[in-house]
């Protein structure tokens, strides 16, 4: 999850790879003076999943659920 609030314009900087084709360029790990801007369009959570454990013939089970925080970007700029 991101910080940022519905609209507002989040400023990506650990850029991997920035070009197209031959001319793209890949950091190590990453690129100088490349950004990304992006428009956060939503947040919301994934869907839960089931975390079970169990040790066998010892009557250990411990079940527990976990739903993820994500937030959805439109890229609107890319600053090479």
């Amino acid at each position: 999850k991101l910080d940022g609030n519905v609209g507002e314009n989040v400023s990506l900087d650990k850029v991997l790879i920035c070009g197209e084709g031959e001319s793209a360029k890949v950091g190590t790990p990453f690129l100088e003076g490349c950004s990304v801007v992006c428009e956060v369009t939503e947040q919301y959570r994934d869907k839960k999943i089931i975390v079970f454990k169990k040790h066998r013939r010892k009557n250990y089970r411990r079940k527990n659920g976990h739903r993820q925080s994500l937030t959805r970007l439109k890229v609107t700029a890319i600053n090479a």
